[in-house]
């Protein structure tokens, strides 16, 4: 987390999730990670064959989710999840 970012801030990141992501169930897992979690935001497939994420939430949560991209679901395998900060969706 930056410096400047505590657990109890609310964060909003977009992530690209690269690899074997589709046709794994990685975005409905996804969906469920986001939900224990407390976030809030979407999960998309790409044409490229990537899957695409905005997450809102405490900075803890957001960062869990993120640490649980780089893994994903079972039969997934990520090679990269690119991870960009964004304003807050209004």
């Amino acid at each position: 987390m930056p410096d400047n970012v505590t657990p109890t801030t609310t964060l909003t990141q977009h992530l690209l999730i690269r690899g074997n992501v589709q046709g794994v169930s990685y975005r409905w897992s996804m969906v469920q990670a986001a939900q224990q979690r407390g976030l809030r935001g979407w999960v998309r497939n790409r044409h490229d064959g990537c899957v695409e994420a905005l997450v809102t939430g405490p900075a803890d949560a957001v960062q869990s989710l993120v640490e649980w991209a780089h893994q994903g679901p079972p039969h997934a395998r990520v090679n990269r999840v690119e991870v960009t900060s964004v304003p807050a969706p209004s």
